[in-house]
């Protein structure tokens, strides 16, 4: 049987930190409330002229350098963004012509803080299947241009950055298995609501807006019940996991789920006070720095899981 194993991983967060004490100065907000309320005590924010595909690319290489491959090597990249330099090409188009690649098949996925989980997702169903050999995929986010900078509400919860993996055939066990999910009836709990027409933004402004009670509710039920299904579908129990790998939201969301599955939090990577919520970046930036700090080691059982604007949500097993 042909796996998808994940054989390098990278990351990379831009150069400006934007701290809580900066965002007291512009709205009104205190290092104390963000920290109780999300765990966050900074986030990284883009360079004038910096924008999605330069993270991604990045990333890309940095990942591409670890599983010891070359751009050349690669015949499939999936790239899950929210926020794209562009309303097309896609920025895994973009991503690709950065790399030199001229084969590879390329798209982007949008399912908002799941994008990384649904690409991952769909990439480990190329690779069994046999239509690719090795793939990469990216989760990369310019969330700080879709703010409102005087909405205390969001403005405090997001920043920008981007992870990503290689996924490469083999023979040994890697993505165990995959399960994703989505109801489009939650849609005005956490969105952008304008759309480009003409040229303009119509029905709406082009900033974030969320219901922070009712995303964190559905948040922590829905989380609960895929991380459940996932053990039920590998005949699983908690205490074969080694880690869990969040999507990197709110501290509180990460802490109710881990909670709920009587996880200890020594097992949880947490890297949300860094960056803040990154969406479809968080879960590889997370997965990135534990495989390079040395937590997550060769042979373990991770399981990512992440929930994100539509809504959608998912999670996969891996075994690293």
């Amino acid at each position: 049987m042909i796996y998808s194993r994940i054989a390098g991983t990278g990351s990379y967060l831009p150069a400006r930190v934007v701290t809580n004490a900066d965002l007291e100065k512009i709205v009104d907000t205190s290092h104390e409330w963000i920290v109780e309320r999300t765990g966050i005590h900074q986030r990284h924010i883009v360079a004038d002229g910096e924008g999605t595909c330069d993270m991604a690319e990045r990333a890309a290489r940095r990942a591409l350098t670890a599983a010891n491959c070359t751009p050349a090597d690669i015949d499939l990249i999936i790239l899950g963004t929210t926020t794209p330099d562009c309303i097309y090409p896609s920025t895994a188009c973009l991503l690709q012509a950065r790399l030199d690649n001229h084969t590879a098949a390329a798209f982007d996925v949008q399912a908002v803080c799941s994008g990384f989980i649904y690409a991952l997702s769909i990439a480990d169903k190329f690779i069994k299947s046999g239509s690719a050999k090795r793939a990469l995929v990216v989760g990369a986010e310019t969330y700080s241009r879709i703010l409102n900078w005087q909405d205390r509400n969001t403005c405090v919860l997001f920043g920008d950055g981007a992870g990503a993996v290689v996924l490469e055939a083999s023979e040994e066990a890697g993505i165990l298995s995959s399960h994703l999910h989505a109801d489009g009836s939650y849609k005005d709990y956490l969105h952008v609501p304008g759309h480009v027409e003409q040229g303009k933004i119509l029905g709406g402004d082009g900033f974030t807006t969320m219901q922070g009670t009712e995303v964190f509710k559905f948040a922590v039920k829905v989380l609960s019940e895929v991380v459940d299904e996932v053990l039920t579908a590998n005949q699983l129990q908690t205490t074969d996991i080694n880690w869990l790998v969040p999507h990197q939201a709110n501290i509180r969301i990460i802490s109710a789920t881990a909670k709920k599955l009587k996880m200890p939090m020594e097992q949880v990577i947490v890297t949300v006070p860094h960056h803040g919520n990154t969406s479809a970046a968080s879960i590889p930036l997370a997965l990135d720095t534990a495989v390079r700090d040395g937590r997550i080691q060769r042979g373990q059982n991770l399981l990512l899981e992440g929930i994100g604007g539509g809504f959608t949500w998912g999670a996969v097993l891996v075994r690293y």
